[in-house]
């Protein structure tokens, strides 16, 4: 079993930047693929970026690219997403999640198997 729990969430004004957390505890070997998804109200899950806790590999979707960034610190057991120049169309409720195959294509909610709380994203005047 793998527990997630995000945090750095809040509210930013457009061409800010927040950074978000994900603390993984539990089997390390379950957490494979680890990703960040964003939902907002109305609308499905959308995939942002997703990294290979092993070998630190990562793939993002194509439009965040060159303004979001997914690290982690693998002692701390942590995730990371960078967020920059960041639009109203950023609002919503991100996720992350663990326990997916590797591959470089976007990746679909049903891959993974662990998800965390979420953390509220708000990107407003």
């Amino acid at each position: 079993q793998v527990q997630l729990a995000e945090s750095g969430g809040g509210l930013v004004q457009p061409g800010g930047s927040l950074r978000l957390s994900c603390a993984a505890s539990g089997r390390a070997f379950s957490r494979k693929t680890m990703g960040w998804f964003r939902q907002a109200p109305g609308k499905e899950r959308e995939f942002i970026a997703a990294i290979d806790w092993s070998g630190g590999l990562t793939y993002y979707q194509n439009s965040v690219k060159g303004r979001f960034t997914i690290s982690s610190d693998n002692p701390k057991n942590t995730m990371y997403l960078q967020m920059n120049t960041l639009k109203p169309g950023d609002t919503a409720v991100y996720y992350c999640a663990a326990g997916a195959p590797w591959h470089y294509s976007d990746y679909g909610a049903n891959e993974y198997a662990y998800w965390g709380q979420g953390t509220q994203v708000t990107v407003s005047p």
